[in-house]
């Protein structure tokens, strides 16, 4: 008879990666993240275990978006209280907090539960070219070049 074989957590290798965000479209970018962190690149990826890899994004303010989201794509966030609703555009977020843009967008594409909480500890995003994560040796990741913008 043949039996599943759940890897432990402890047995997991766990990488670090970095990603440049420039000149890359937002959705393709954030898939091809949120696939790294759920582990779904490993031969070891199983559904209810965190079996993923660190990421690091850096360039967030220079990631693109097709068409006219740019203008026209809107974030809500709502303070919890009667008018609270604050709205905000895409270029008015890129040039205030590029690395939310990044974040909401990876963050909408895992799991909507303590699964996807923990996973989403592990992305870390920021604005500039530079990271203070040095000393974990993080690997270059390529995305599929035809995932940029043109």
């Amino acid at each position: 008879m043949n039996r599943t074989v759940v890897p432990s957590i402890d047995s997991l290798e766990r990488v670090w990666y970095v990603v440049d965000a420039e000149n890359q479209c937002l959705g393709r970018l954030a898939t091809e993240v949120a696939s790294i962190l759920r582990g779904k690149t490993k031969p070891s990826f199983t559904p209810h275990l965190d079996a993923g890899d660190f990421v690091i994004v850096i360039n967030a303010e220079k990631v693109r978006v097709s068409g006219n989201k740019s203008t026209e794509k809107v974030y809500r966030r709502h303070s919890g209280r009667p008018g609270g609703m604050k709205t905000e555009s895409f270029q008015a977020l890129q040039a205030r907090l590029p690395e939310r843009i990044i974040e909401h967008a990876i963050k909408g594409m895992l799991p909507h539960n303590a699964l996807g909480r923990q996973l989403y500890r592990k992305l870390k995003v920021y604005r500039g070219p530079s990271h203070p994560h040095a000393a974990q040796q993080p690997q270059v990741h390529q995305l599929n070049p035809s995932a940029s913008v043109r």
